[in-house]
């Protein structure tokens, strides 16, 4: 039996034994092996295993997109983004938030914070999907969130990108501020590429332009460890920029203008008559947008919405003044191009104007004698415009005070403009159920009365004088590129009409207004510069009407309440215009005294700006270091 098994098919075996034999330790030692490291991770390191396992789980990630940037007209960037860090939690992280809140707040205190609860934790919430605790959060609670980690399971920091306006307070009503999307805001869009918690603009060009600003939002699929931060990364889709806006806005002449108002309430617009464009506007008071990029707090909203000044509101097209002697030229054109006056027809001014039993004054109380056009409109004599007021009648007054683009929307791109008002008949008929009085026609012929404009419209009814009848729509945005540079639209230009006054006439007219400022009388010479360049018109809105009696007019006249608002509008140079400026300043007085000094600072500053640019620059010097070789 043994010889059998001694050889195999005429082979030995003995040798086949011994490999067999190592075969078989080297797999019991690899068994062992594996058992063992087996057992040591099952006995061991189980249940750190297992709470890996469990806690360890894939979540959709939003990647917010940058919005696009903001340009002035020399492609300055005054509108850009800046890195933001976002306290969030994962819902089907998070058993308790509430606790998990309080957490948070209880840390917060003992190192002098808060917690700023975010919007977003009321309402439905998906499981993998981020939902924000506090937006924008400091370095400080940075650090210990992070810091944190283990304590606060689910909780986690995101980055996100937020608005950095440069500008400030100076650029707030022309570039806006941008916040969350609301409810309403949501329900009022038919698609779905917006959601709660994304980035929309609320007023100025960041709403008027948002579907170009907004760009779109990616994603990310990753999975994340009990701490919440990223293991891995599953799956990308990269979001898309915003596109770039180029404004006609020159962000050094808005600078000046805002310095030119120095704290004033009222407004400043300049324009440039040749095409519509908006070079500065800027509107006083006024609030630093950046308060919002955090979520603005209570205490700063309550700040400003319930301000009796209105920091919010952009008075330069949403304030509407009564237009004051400002209105004077559309009278004067009224009557020229109507036939009713020539320019040497003359009136006599003693103070007054007699209508019945009413008197009606002249800013003048000892009144300015027999005055021609170009006198009246150089001293802004009030009889002489009653009298040719009187003459066209209020329909007729409203019909030329329409073609200056009065009492209608000026087109211009930023929301919430409003349109002023031109009364008629018909208007007061409809609105207040009563007939015209003659009266109040003589009132409204010096821009009193129901007359209402806008501080835009102002501008562009000198900017149409300036430019010999054509009425542009105001324009703020000269195009939309791009990240790449590529344009995507451009605002051209847009005359919207021409003057129904003929070109001589509009020339005369002009003279006066030039008179104005640099003739002896001129009620605009705080506006005199030595080049004698400028045109423009002087004027003072009541804000109430005066009484008869003198001591009770002055009483009215002395309360800062009821205190007059100045106005000034003009244009320069004279004989080729290039900027056309409007100035409100609110219960500040006369506006040869207050509005005109402010619109000298703004042609001053203009004029520098374009000498500044035009003169060659210098060389920059340069030090240059020569070493030795072997130093």
């Amino acid at each position: 039996m043994m010889g059998m098994f001694g050889r195999l098919n005429g082979h030995d075996t003995a040798d086949f034994r011994k490999r067999f034999q190592r075969l078989f330790v080297i797999v019991l030692i690899a068994i062992a092996i594996l058992t063992l490291r087996l057992a040591y991770l099952q006995v061991f390191k189980g249940d750190e295993y297992k709470l890996r396992s469990e806690n360890n789980s894939v979540r959709l990630r939003k990647i917010a997109p940058l919005r696009g940037l903001i340009m002035d007209t020399n492609r300055q960037v005054i509108v850009g983004n800046q890195a933001a860090f976002d306290l969030v939690y994962v819902p089907s992280r998070v058993v308790d938030i509430q606790r998990i809140i309080e957490q948070v707040e209880a840390f917060y205190e003992k190192r002098g914070l808060s917690l700023n609860n975010d919007s977003q934790l009321t309402g439905k919430t998906r499981p993998f999907m981020p939902v924000r605790l506090e937006k924008n959060i400091t370095m400080a609670k940075l650090a210990y969130v992070e810091t944190h980690a283990l304590d606060l399971p689910g909780v986690v920091v995101e980055v996100a990108p937020v608005r950095k306006y440069s500008g400030g307070e100076m650029m707030s009503h022309v570039i806006g501020y941008t916040g969350e999307i609301s409810k309403e805001e949501l329900e009022k869009r038919d698609d779905d590429e917006m959601g709660p918690g994304d980035i929309i603009g609320k007023s100025g060009i960041e709403k008027f332009l948002n579907e170009y600003l907004a760009g779109k939002s990616g994603a990310e699929q990753v999975e994340v460890n009990v701490t919440g931060k990223v293991v891995k990364a599953l799956g990308h889709i990269a979001p898309l920029s915003g596109h770039n806006v180029v404004l006609t806005i020159d962000f050094e002449l808005q600078k000046a203008a805002w310095e030119a108002l120095d704290g004033k309430r009222g407004t400043a617009v300049v324009m440039d008559p040749r095409d519509g464009s908006i070079l500065a506007l800027v509107s006083t008071p006024s609030f630093d947008p950046n308060l919002f990029n955090s979520g603005i707090s209570k205490r700063d909203w309550d700040r400003l919405s319930k301000d009796p000044l209105y920091p919010m509101e952009n008075r330069a097209v949403s304030g509407q003044y009564p237009p004051g002697s400002t209105y004077k030229v559309v009278v004067a054109a009224a009557a020229l191009a109507e036939g009713l006056i020539t320019p040497d027809t003359r009136f006599f001014c003693n103070g007054s104007f007699e209508l019945g039993n009413r008197s009606f004054r002249c800013w003048q109380r000892h009144g300015h004698g027999w005055v021609d056009l170009h006198r009246a409109l150089v001293e802004s004599c009030d009889v002489y415009f009653y009298n040719i007021g009187k003459m066209l009648g209020v329909d007729k007054l409203a019909e030329y005070a329409r073609s200056f683009g009065f009492g209608e929307l000026s087109g211009i791109d930023l929301p919430r403009e409003k349109p002023g008002l031109v009364p008629s008949k018909a208007w007061k008929l409809a609105k207040r159920k009563e007939p015209w009085q003659l009266g109040e026609t003589i009132s409204v012929s010096i821009g009193q009365g129901y007359n209402l404009v806008t501080p835009v419209q102002l501008a562009n009814a000198f900017s149409a004088l300036a430019n010999g009848g054509a009425l542009w729509r105001p324009r703020i945005v000269k195009q939309i590129e791009a990240s790449d540079g590529r344009i995507v639209k451009v605002f051209p230009p847009e005359k919207k009409s021409v003057l129904p006054v003929s070109p001589e006439y509009i020339e005369m007219i002009r003279q006066g207004l030039w008179g104005v400022v640099n003739e002896k009388g001129g009620t605009g010479s705080a506006l005199r510069r030595p080049e004698a360049d400028v045109a423009g018109k002087t004027g003072t809105s009541q804000v109430v009407g005066l009484p008869q009696g003198e001591a009770a007019r002055r009483a009215k006249i002395l309360s800062g309440r009821f205190k007059d608002h100045a106005l000034f509008a003009c244009f320069a140079p004279y004989k080729h215009p290039e900027i056309a400026v409007a100035v409100i300043v609110e219960h500040a007085g006369g506006g040869g005294a207050v509005a005109a000094p402010v619109a000298r600072q703004i042609v001053d500053a203009y004029f520098h700006l374009k000498a500044s640019r035009a003169a060659p620059k210098a060389p920059v010097a340069q030090n240059v270091v020569i070493e030795r070789a072997g130093q």
